[in-house]
């Protein structure tokens, strides 16, 4: 019998990562909050050279697995300081434009002060602009961010030391419902990390170990490609992906489940690992979703681009509205850490 999930602090956990930015170039805030919420865990960890952390529960090294989420999220760098004073942005990650506006967001200078602001469409206001507000086309060079600030010109926004290369924070709007649903922005892959810190918090408390040596990799530039290329040993056999199982017309993932990639747009995930993972679902009465994701990668790639010879799997709750304003529910972040905990114990 699996031990219980501790949900009411894996909540809590989920919704501080929530609230502390990350979009990946500049993770170091979230790494920091991890690393402090596992203090207590009987784990060594150390730092990669490009920022990521690595956790280590000692044990059995006949067969070594690893676990892997990545705390980065979508953003945004300033590209330009407008003749008006505003900031055209350029993207970090990959998102639609549509999908953030009106966003409110931050910009964070070099010195570390931080600005408020809104991402808006160039072309605002249908009572000035009428058809063409509505029918501007939603491109990078159409959105800016107006700023809080009584700045009209280039030179009154430089002057509050806002330059080009300076990170620029969505708002995550985190909200957790009576009845069990998250909604925020970058449950991607936030979710994943806290099903990971639920699926070891329980664990530790049942005293209970991993069957096996565990490496786990918190990774920090998975948005953009190549998060999971360094941090896995040399020695791992398998690694299990945390990250989100994207909802939506189409696809069995859900909200309420564990769902199991078979494929993205990488191809197929190892068949023997995948059907390991359905077997313990169903053997835990864990709900749970195979699927295909057509748009969609995972540091497990990256791991094997970089020449990693090992199964990889794909697990993750359920996400809705993925890379725009997004929504899980307990029950999903719940299935998907009792699957992490039976994975770990089993042979």
């Amino acid at each position: 019998m699996l031990p219980d999930i501790p949900m009411d602090e894996t909540i809590e956990f989920l919704a501080g990562l929530l609230d502390t930015p990350s979009p990946t170039g500049d993770t170091e805030q979230a790494i920091a909050y991890v690393q402090e919420a596992v203090r207590d865990l009987p784990l060594t960890f150390h730092r990669t050279h490009k920022g990521g952390l690595v956790l280590t529960w000692a044990g059995d090294v006949t067969c070594p697995r690893a676990l892997t989420a990545h705390t980065d999220t979508l953003g945004a760098m300033v590209k330009r300081i407008k003749n008006n004073g505003r900031l055209e942005l350029t993207s970090v990650g990959s998102f639609d434009w549509h999908s953030i506006e009106g966003e409110g967001c931050t910009v964070v200078t070099a010195a570390g002060r931080y600005y408020r602001g809104s991402i808006l469409p160039i072309k605002a206001s249908v009572h000035i602009y009428g058809a063409e507000a509505r029918t501007l086309e939603r491109t990078q060079e159409n959105y800016e961010v107006r700023l809080d600030e009584r700045t009209d010109s280039a030179e009154t926004t430089e002057q509050l030391g806002i330059n080009v290369g300076d990170f620029v924070y969505f708002d995550p709007r985190v909200e957790v419902t009576h009845g069990g649903f998250i909604r925020s922005r970058h449950l991607d892959d936030k979710a994943g990390v806290a099903c990971l810190y639920g699926a070891l918090l329980a664990l530790h408390r049942a005293g209970l170990t991993p069957r096996y040596r565990l490496d786990v990799l918190i990774s920090n530039y998975e948005e953009v490609g190549h998060g999971g290329s360094v941090g896995i040993p040399a020695d791992v056999q398998e690694l299990v992906v945390l990250d989100m199982a994207a909802v939506g017309e189409g696809q069995t993932s859900d909200e309420f489940s564990v769902g199991i990639g078979a494929k993205d747009a990488g191809g197929p995930y190892d068949l023997g690992l995948r059907r390991r993972l359905v077997q313990l679902a169903d053997a835990n009465a864990i709900p749970c979703r195979v699927d295909i994701y057509p748009y969609y990668g995972s540091d497990g790639e990256a791991a094997l681009h970089a020449g990693a010879d090992l199964r990889v799997a794909l697990i993750g709750p359920g996400v809705d509205a993925s890379h725009a304003y997004e929504r899980t529910h307990r029950d999903s972040i719940e299935a998907t850490a009792r699957l992490i905990v039976a994975y770990l114990l089993a042979e």
